[in-house]
């Protein structure tokens, strides 16, 4: 039996798809799991042992199909479930199951504050895609396989390999603590702190390590994304706002504090199956959430979900280390 699981982006919401792939390889072993992403994000997968083999998606669909076809596959998976994949699903004509996105439920929530989504994480709703199979949870949690073996003495200053990690990017601003935020929480760690990010959060990482002191280390930027999964299994607590690292920490069972802004847990993407996980918000805006994704900037201008975050008590969560 061949089976197409399709999940195109990005980070965190691949790695909430590996629950899928290790329940149908353990339990459905004679099932031959696929699965397509896009190229920026094939590191993600590359290790899965429960992937047999991973397609990327072209820029041209067409020769992706063209190329899917020739697997026959008896089923797919559709973990995505937008134009192209749906495309792709037709022109497969293999028999399908897709994830529902809720978007309704999200839309109602967003716009009127009513909510009606399920209280159910997204990674349960992910996995009865594959009850067909007879699949059911094995509350193991996430995964994350890495590239390869790491050294912390080669990656980190030897003053710092004992840390607290801060995941100071997301992929939209509303969902990040401002600059100011998080130099008034670095300067509430007494403990090393490794801040987290990529390419475009260098110079935040920059200007934050320079007005916090010594303790803090910059990384952003100066590692891949593998590289920067072994940090944070390395790290004693993550912070971090609802991003790729956070689920690549609980992927890890690390200690975890999460810092909700413009989006919140009840979308049922908070950290899954850890030992250890706080959630920091503001409750009571009648403004939030304002988008089940995020903005470049607070659509009020005050910004009140992530500038009322009390950095002593964010700090004071990661305390024994």
């Amino acid at each position: 039996m061949k089976l197409l699981i399709i999940r195109f982006s990005s980070i965190g919401d691949i790695v909430l798809t590996t629950p899928v792939i290790r329940c149908i390889k353990e339990q459905r072993p004679e099932v031959e799991i696929h699965y397509l992403t896009k190229a920026s994000f094939e590191s993600v997968l590359t290790a899965n042992p429960y992937i047999d083999r991973l397609h990327v998606l072209q820029p041209d669909l067409k020769e992706t199909i063209r190329q899917l076809k020739l697997e026959n596959f008896d089923y797919v998976i559709d973990l995505h479930n937008n134009l192209r994949t749906r495309l792709i699903k037709l022109q497969l004509k293999a028999k399908a199951y897709s994830f529902n996105k809720l978007n309704v439920q999200k839309w109602l929530y967003v716009k009127f504050k009513i909510n009606l989504l399920p209280s159910v994480h997204i990674v349960d709703r992910y996995l009865e895609t594959a009850s067909f199979l007879g699949v059911k949870n094995d509350g193991k949690g996430l995964d994350y396989f890495l590239l390869k073996q790491y050294q912390l003495e080669t990656l980190l200053p030897v003053t710092h390999q004992k840390y607290i990690g801060v995941v100071i990017g997301a992929q939209h601003a509303t969902k990040r603590l401002p600059v100011h935020k998080l130099i008034e929480l670095c300067n509430n760690i007494s403990s090393p702190v490794i801040l987290m990010g990529g390419k475009d959060d260098e110079l935040r990482g920059q200007e934050i390590a320079a007005a916090s002191g010594a303790h803090v280390y910059n990384a952003c930027g100066k590692f891949s994304l593998d590289e920067s999964a072994f940090l944070v299994k390395m790290a004693g607590h993550i912070i971090t706002h609802d991003t790729g690292l956070m689920h690549i920490a609980a992927a890890f069972d690390k200690p975890i504090t999460s810092v909700w802004g413009n989006t919140v847990p009840e979308f049922g993407m908070y950290p899954y199956k850890v030992l250890s996980s706080k959630i920091l918000e503001v409750k009571g805006l009648s403004c939030r959430p304002c988008s089940k994704i995020g903005y470049k900037k607070c659509p009020l201008g005050h910004f009140k979900c992530m500038n009322e975050i009390n950095m002593a008590q964010l700090a004071d969560s990661s305390t024994g280390i």
